[in-house]
């Protein structure tokens, strides 16, 4: 790579700073890092390689004081040391690029982070030829108040990834059309060594070519165009429970993505949203309803029929039944998720005061407040005591 200009090839300026080269190195990095390409075509992936190996030599170069002195100088980071031979070199701190006592020209944290990160993305990347689960998949799936009640069956349609089932994941012709990697002899690992002002540092990462996979492909597979998995939808039914709420969700385990280089697959998550009812509100498994009075239901007291999921039930309203009254109609509630028995239905009383009263009726509840004691009103007593 002696004859590309390196500062071209990172996009800076010759005079550019440590921290100049850094950010533009971790930008091209990031740009043409070879995990992005894994989906892309052949000459993609190649010419993607090629510059990141072009972007990782150019800063290995600039990023190191002496390297980039012999380069400014000879056009070769193998050019000889300036100051090697006088007084110039690294007596007195006056090396490491000539900026003199406290500047040694290197950046800790570049040095650190090229170590420990190297060129193949990290630590987990270097599990990149182990089995890698699949990911889930999540869908929801709405239901009515009545579905959710008493649990149904759902045909869903979704896509997901598979392994190919012609190559059997490994993305070559019949599953066979592979050689082993001769960048890392099958390790799917390679060794990057930089240089630093406190030594020579070597760490593990990636292999650019294969991509950690120790194999490269010969010929791809024709099905999933060397990808080793292809899309594809399914129809899965799903058993709703009885007695599911809204935000619930129903798992289904190897249902979801499938895995690479033998993993197994993700789970699909199904999660639940179900539609209000008109007249039912849900607190878990017990329903509540509103139930509207007239004044003389709720002071002589009737019988009224209630709605619920399934028959209908009777309830007797006693007399002076006030507003806000709340009754129990037992096991008429849903279905409890983890259990046999049902909740409870509360009904809650609502006295409804008549609008728009003619003047024939006004004049009878005039004559009948009269008619009424104080006792039979102990709330309005006790509060006017309380005045």
């Amino acid at each position: 790579m002696a004859d590309k200009d390196y500062y071209e090839i990172l996009g800076v300026d010759k005079k550019a700073t440590n921290d100049e080269l850094k950010s533009a190195y971790r930008k091209l990095a990031k740009k043409y890092h070879p995990d992005l390409y894994t989906s892309a075509s052949e000459a993609e992936r190649k010419n993607a390689e090629e510059k990141f190996k072009e972007i990782n030599h150019a800063y290995d170069v600039l990023s190191d004081a002496d390297k980039r002195a012999a380069y400014d100088a000879y056009g070769s980071e193998n050019g000889p040391t300036p100051g090697a031979g006088g007084s110039g070199g690294f007596g007195g701190f006056g090396g490491f690029g000539g900026q003199g006592a406290g500047g040694f020209g290197f950046d800790m944290d570049d040095i650190f982070s090229s170590i420990f990160s190297g060129f193949g993305g990290g630590r987990a990347q270097t599990r990149a030829n182990g089995p890698q689960r699949g990911s889930d998949i999540r869908i929801g799936l709405s239901l009515t108040f009545e579905e959710a009640a008493f649990g149904t069956k759902k045909t869903i349609s979704v896509k997901r990834i598979e392994v190919c089932a012609d190559c059997n994941g490994t993305g070559a012709k019949d599953g066979k059309a592979y050689k082993v990697c001769t960048n890392c002899h099958g390790t799917g690992q390679v060794t990057h060594t930089q240089r630093t002002p406190f030594g020579q540092f070597s760490s593990m990462g990636v292999c650019p070519v294969c991509k950690g996979r120790g194999k490269v492909i010969t010929e791809v597979c024709k099905s999933c165009g060397g990808q080793g998995r292809v899309e594809r939808t399914r129809e899965i039914v799903v058993n709703v429970p009885a007695g599911i709420d809204n935000g619930q969700t129903i798992t289904y385990a190897g249902e979801g993505n499938g895995g690479r280089n033998g993993g197994e697959r993700g789970s699909l998550v199904v999660e639940i949203a179900v539609r209000p009812h008109k007249i039912f509100r849900r607190s878990g498994s017990d329903l509540q309803l509103e139930l509207p009075l007239t004044i003389a239901e709720a002071a002589l007291g009737c019988t009224v029929m209630i709605p619920t999921l399934k028959n209908p039930q009777e309830l007797k309203i006693p007399e002076g039944t006030q507003n806000g009254t709340i009754f129990k109609l037992k096991n008429c509630g849903i279905k409890k998720l983890r259990g046999s028995d049902n909740g409870d239905l509360y009904v809650k009383a609502v006295v409804e005061v008549p609008k728009s009263l003619s003047r024939e009726q006004k004049e009878l509840l005039r004559k009948l407040d009269v008619a009424f004691d104080v006792k039979q009103f102990p709330r309005k007593k006790e509060y006017k005591e309380k005045l």
